[in-house]
């Protein structure tokens, strides 16, 4: 599975983004997907996961409320909508495809990255 991140960019605290992973090469369907994130000198920390159907959705304590993960199956599409953004979620941020899992052993597949960068 070949993924790629877009979306990234710098948002103001308090607003809004809305990442975007494109996957390509299998069945979509067929992986749980991830978003991850990680902060300069952290380690990649698990942010939302969604099971293949999209049925089943977990959060980080961080983010809930605040994010939202979704996707799209017929477009082979991954999203994450982040509101409510805090100088803390600045990271790059990583989707990922695998089994349904919170942390990063769980993922098979990693997409580049996308930086994320709030000012206060």
């Amino acid at each position: 599975v070949q993924l790629v991140e877009s979306g990234g960019g710098l948002a103001q605290a308090g607003g809004s983004l809305r990442l975007s992973c494109a996957a390509s090469g299998r069945t979509f369907t067929n992986y749980a997907m991830g978003w991850f994130r990680q902060a300069p000198g952290k380690e990649r920390d698990f942010v939302a996961a969604i099971g293949g159907s999209g049925g089943n959705t977990y959060y980080a304590n961080s983010v809930k409320g605040r994010f939202t993960i979704s996707r799209d199956n017929a477009k082979n599409t991954l999203y994450l909508q982040m509101n409510s953004l805090k100088p803390e979620d600045t990271a790059v941020y990583y989707c990922a495809a695998g089994r349904m899992s919170v942390t990063n052993q769980g993922y098979n597949y990693w997409g580049q990255g996308t930086q994320v960068t709030v000012s206060s």
